[in-house]
């Protein structure tokens, strides 16, 4: 029995009126994603179109999912909005403070140790308000979705970056901060620039070595990171057709890698599987029901070109195997090519570690085409080069593979378990290295890559593949070996050839769960104590910010010049600071320390134009803001990409920076600095990146007269008495702004909740 099936009746009850309504507004035939689109729109049916890319639209999620270094301040801003429960169906996920260090169940009961304080917060703040909590060892966010909320046609939000991952079921699911999710547990509409669609057209069937893993590396090294921004990527085709809904998954999941706002695909065959076998085939009945508009219309897919922004067309027949990386999860080498690659670069070959899971790849078809290379290494005499770990997606996929024989295989290699959690995805390793600065190499299943994402060594060239690649060079030891062509040596000296890996979607004897992690809210939760100790160094309750003071913003002081690639992990480091999530004045002590500062070439060393000093960036904001002054922030291109973690935008907010000026923005990151008050803002002409100096004392002019599509006016005053001007731009609608005015989005709802 699913979930909320309440919930998802009302939505296919009401799905063919839409989407009819829909088609007549827009005047044509609709892709997938329109109809998705129109028929959540906050106001019901609509009676106009949306220009994709530039009209700002109310929408009504039907869910709404959080991991638990998210939740705690998502939960901690909802608190402040006053209702007494959520006004959606809502999750709250314990998957991000497990960190990986011996092996699953020991790990485990340090978490739970650890983190106690935070679980229980949690955990009665879920109680209360009526919100499913899953405990820590329930899963990984994604892959629990996956199994039990996603639904085709239904649109969500979570506070993640890999809420995408729905999609695969055929789900419109966007990631985006907690500010967000508490606008829409609060019942209020949730805004969006209507998105633009990028097609791409899946033709021909996978075989061998080749997953739906490489669907995303090659798309990843065709649009690049910020190539899918501001677009949803909707995957159509008889290939598609033939992917496993978890493969599916896969594909979505990884869209978030490409700045896309999601990715989805239309419902098939394979989604009725994937439903049924998860138990839940009262919602595939529905779907196949109204399965006409859980697809794009027939004229859609007979000219895609006429009905999508960007067109792709991918031959899975023809596509080959890809690693990529390291250091930016956009850089894609088809397998062929990555030996020379290796060499040409003079990147470390030997491997060091290869990891397979976290929710990109964790499912138990994932588990069985690992397993099946795995195998032959026992079975072929091969002994396993490098360091080997595998990460179950979620307690009912790690149940199911332990009964199956497929964890037994893993170990037989020398594979250690991990908790089912998100671990060294996200930096939750407490790898073990000899020195810590030295170059090497892993390879993952994983989605990031970043330097220092996984074990805080910049150092580290970390490459991104299929499980079943991972699993192999693992083996070899070697990331120039190519296990399509090359043989290896086993233990009586042989050349020996590793076959192409096997797998299966569904287990054959179903899937099966002692306890899955999962404890329902009560009832009634007025009488539920939330729990959040005074003196606790990780939980701290919010104080409303400031609202804006009327006046034009003077006499600011430069931060940092950001140079580079600055993404939420530059701008609030996970790792060991994911335990003070809660706790929004500590977790300022992390603010933009991993940002390369363009004046002396190194991280968290800034000028401090009070003393004249260098110093820490918190250390030096603390100062500017004890002092009573303003500062901002400026950086490059697609300024936070990466997670959704609204602490990037948060931690400024909290410390006194008024203004993050870039030459883009990642689409989360800017809309979270809106939602916390802050002024997000782009260089019209990005060449005047050029003109900021490390002394500089800013001005930002126009604010009284703040509106949609008028640019303001900054002004630099150079140490040497020059000055220079120039307009930047901005894309705050007129609801943004009020944002803006009120000192917080949180500000306004707590308003009209308490009007």
């Amino acid at each position: 029995m699913a979930f909320d099936l309440d919930m998802i009746q009302r939505v296919y009850a009401n799905l063919g009126k839409r989407v009819e309504a829909a088609r007549q507004a827009v005047g044509k035939p609709l892709t997938l994603s329109e109809k998705i689109l129109y028929s959540h729109l906050f106001n019901g049916e609509t009676t106009q179109a949306f220009e994709r890319g530039k009209a700002y639209v109310d929408f009504a999620p039907d869910r709404v999912a959080m991991q638990d270094a998210t939740a705690q301040m998502a939960l901690l801003q909802f608190m402040q909005a006053g209702r007494p429960k959520v006004a959606v169906p809502s999750t709250v996920h314990c998957d991000h403070l497990i960190q990986a260090e011996v092996g699953a169940e020991k790990d485990l009961d340090i978490a739970k140790n650890k983190n106690k304080e935070v679980y229980d917060f949690l955990a009665s703040v879920s109680d209360k308000y009526g919100i499913g909590f899953w405990k820590p060892g329930g899963g990984i966010i994604h892959q629990v979705v996956l199994e039990n909320y996603a639904f085709p046609g239904g649109m969500m939000i979570g506070t993640d970056s890999h809420t995408p991952m729905a999609g695969g079921l055929g789900m419109i699911a966007i990631g985006v901060g907690g500010a967000d999710a508490c606008d829409v547990m609060a019942g209020l509409a949730w805004e969006l620039k209507m998105p633009k669609l990028i097609g791409v057209k899946l033709t021909g069937k996978l075989s061998g070595w080749s997953s739906a893993k490489d669907v995303i590396l090659r798309v990843a090294g065709i649009l690049t990171v910020k190539g899918g921004t501001g677009c949803i990527v909707e995957y159509f085709g008889e290939g598609a057709e033939t992917l496993s809904a978890a493969g599916k998954g896969t594909i979505c999941n990884m869209g978030a890698e490409i700045g896309a706002t999601t990715s989805i695909f239309g419902y098939d065959d394979k989604m009725g599987d994937y439903l049924r076998a998860t138990n839940r085939g009262d919602i595939a009945d529905a779907a196949q029901a109204v399965k006409a508009d859980l697809r794009a219309d027939e004229e859609v897919y007979a000219d895609p070109a006429s009905y999508y922004d960007q067109l792709i067309e991918i031959n899975l027949s023809e596509l080959e195997p890809h690693i990529n990386g390291p250091f930016t999860p956009d850089l894609a080498w088809p397998l062929s090519n990555f030996a020379k690659a290796v060499k040409e670069n003079n990147w470390p070959a030997k491997l060091e570690v290869g990891l397979i899971g976290s929710c990109t790849n964790s499912s138990y078809e994932d588990m069985t085409r690992s397993a099946s290379v795995a195998a032959q290494a026992t079975a072929k005499h091969l002994k396993t080069k490098a360091e080997f770990t595998v990460t179950p997606g979620s307690e009912l996929v790690r149940f199911t593979a332990e009964r199956d024989g497929l964890l037994d295989t893993f170990e037989e290699i020398g594979g250690v378990v991990l908790a089912n959690a998100c671990g060294p995805c996200i930096g939750q390793w407490a790898r073990h290295m000899d020195d810590p600065t030295r170059k090497n190499s892993i390879i993952t299943s994983f989605n990031r890559n970043f330097a220092k994402r996984n074990d805080g060594n910049a150092s580290t060239h970390a490459f991104v593949a299929s499980p079943e690649i991972v699993t192999a060079f693992a083996i070899a030891g070697d990331l120039t070996f190519n296990p399509m062509t090359d043989t290896l040596t086993n233990e009586n000296g042989e050349q020996v050839k590793l076959d192409e890996p096997q797998g299966i979607e569904q287990p054959v004897k179903g899937y099966a769960v002692d306890d899955a992690g999962y404890q329902a809210p009560a009832e009634d939760g007025s009488g539920v104590q939330v729990l959040v100790s005074p003196t606790s160094d990780r939980l701290q309750l919010l104080a409303p910010f400031a609202p804006w003071e009327g006046t034009d913003l003077k006499g600011l002081k430069l931060l940092i010049k950001a140079k580079g690639k600055c993404t939420t992990d530059h701008i609030s480091m996970a790792g060991p600071w994911l335990k003070y999530r809660g706790h929004l004045d500590n977790i300022s002590n992390n603010m933009l320390i991993g940002a390369v500062n363009f004046y002396n070439e190194k991280t968290n060393s800034v000028k401090n134009q009070l003393t004249g000093e260098y110093g820490e960036v918190p250390a030096v904001q603390r100062a500017y803001k004890a002092a009573g002054i303003g500062s901002i922030v400026v950086g490059d291109e697609n300024y936070g990409e990466g997670s959704s973690r609204e602490h990037a935008a948060m931690e400024p907010r909290f410390l006194g920076v008024r203004a993050i000026l870039v030459r883009s923005f990642a689409r989360i990151h800017e809309t979270n600095l809106k939602k916390q008050g802050m002024l997000a803002l782009t260089f019209a002409n990005p060449a005047d990146y050029d003109k900021i100096q490390e002394d500089d004392v800013i001005d930002i002019d126009g604010l009284t007269e703040f509106a949609p599509g008028r640019p303001l006016e900054i002004v630099l005053h150079h140490a040497d008495g020059t000055t220079d001007e120039f307009p930047v731009n901005h894309t705050y609608n007129e609801g943004q702004i009020e944002w803006f005015k009120a000192g917080a989005a949180l500000n306004i709802i707590r308003m009209k909740q308490n009007a």
